[in-house]
């Protein structure tokens, strides 16, 4: 049967899809009523055919700016930049930030074969430039891993000139944990990102 094999491998290209599922996925598609399917294949067509980065932020929009971008009561003196659009939605569920982002689309990873000029940095340093001193924070929320660290290095390095402020997201000690539990590099990363009261 290698229509079915070929959807199942289709499947498994998915990110956190692993084979079982993909094989649920394929065999949910068999069982499928022609009309279900229309309209699976349909949604698929409309959304790659209209769904695009937003050319202000390259968070992901429909038809021009996205909903962020396109709210004029948002904050455009303070730039978050963000490595994934999930990451922007991520934040933006938390109702704490009133700024406006930028979405890199990766992290610097040498090892990985990802450098700077493969993300969206220099979209950012034009954005930056563009605005002609107006932004007057930029906050880095990489992610706290090694490519992420790398990435907010690399980041203030070529922002700093034209921002008067470079902040990082503090991490470290979740909302109702234990101390006890918490490994020694979040710890001391707690430690370091301490705020006066």
């Amino acid at each position: 049967m290698k229509a079915l094999e070929k959807i199942i491998g289709v499947f498994r290209k998915f990110p956190g899809v692993g084979p079982k599922q993909a094989e649920r996925f394929a065999l949910y598609v068999v069982r499928a009523s022609a009309p279900e399917i229309e309209n699976l294949v349909e949604a698929l067509r409309a959304v790659k055919a209209s769904v695009k980065y937003c050319p202000e932020c390259f968070n992901y929009a429909e038809g021009g700016l996205c909903a962020v971008c396109a709210d004029t009561s948002r904050d455009r003196a303070v730039i978050c930049a963000v490595e994934r659009p999930q990451d922007l939605a991520a934040i933006e569920k938390a109702k704490s930030f009133s700024g406006v982002y930028h979405v890199l689309h990766g992290a610097v990873s040498p090892a990985a074969g990802v450098l700077p000029e493969h993300i969206k940095l220099k979209e950012l340093l034009d954005r930056v430039r563009a605005a002609d001193g107006g932004v007057k924070e930029l906050i880095i929320a990489t992610n706290p891993d090694a490519d992420g660290e790398a990435t907010a290095m690399y980041l203030t390095r070529l922002i700093k000139p034209y921002v008067e402020k470079i902040t990082r997201i503090a991490y470290g000690v979740p909302l109702g944990g234990d101390i006890d539990y918490m490994d020694e590099v979040t710890l001391g990363y707690a430690l370091k990102g301490r705020i006066k009261i």
